[in-house]
Formats: C-alpha cells, structure tokens, sequence
C-alpha cells in the first residue's frame, strides 16, 4: 500500500506600498477600493514615517554588515539617550 503526502497550499496576501501623487491619489483609492479582491486604505503621516525610518535603518543596518559603514558601540548610545 502506497502513501501519499497531501500537498496544502497556503495562499498569503501580497501587501504593496505605493507612492501617489497627492492630486491622484483620490482616483487610486477609488479605483483600488472597487476591486473586490483588494482591500485599501491611506496611511497616515505618522505610519509612513515609521516605514520610511524602518526601511533607512536596515539599510544602515546591511551597509554595516557589508563592511561599508561603521556601526556604533551599544553602551554609547545607550549612554547618549
């Protein structure tokens, strides 16, 4: 008697990030949101700039670890906060 293994699929939602001009950007959305498949919403001032700064660090972060940026010791900034 053979087994056999049961291949289950997991589908995941793809999240994409756009930059809209302002003056677009109410055309977009409208399209977007009538897409039953896609669900869209504006981020906020605050939540864009938390992605921004997220995106800077690791970058900062790989340019250390290639060697082509010098990180700073953890108890100096530590000590400077």
């Amino acid at each position: 008697m053979f087994e056999t293994n049961r291949l289950r699929l997991k589908f995941s939602n793809m999240k994409v990030l756009l930059d809209i001009k302002d003056e677009k950007a109410a055309f977009v959305m409208g399209l977007l949101q009538r897409l039953p498949f896609v669900k869209a919403r504006p981020l906020t001032h605050f939540q864009s700039k938390v992605l921004d700064d997220v995106k800077e660090a690791v970058e900062q972060l790989n340019l250390v670890k290639a060697g082509k940026l010098s990180a700073r010791d953890a108890d100096d900034l530590i000590n400077e906060l």
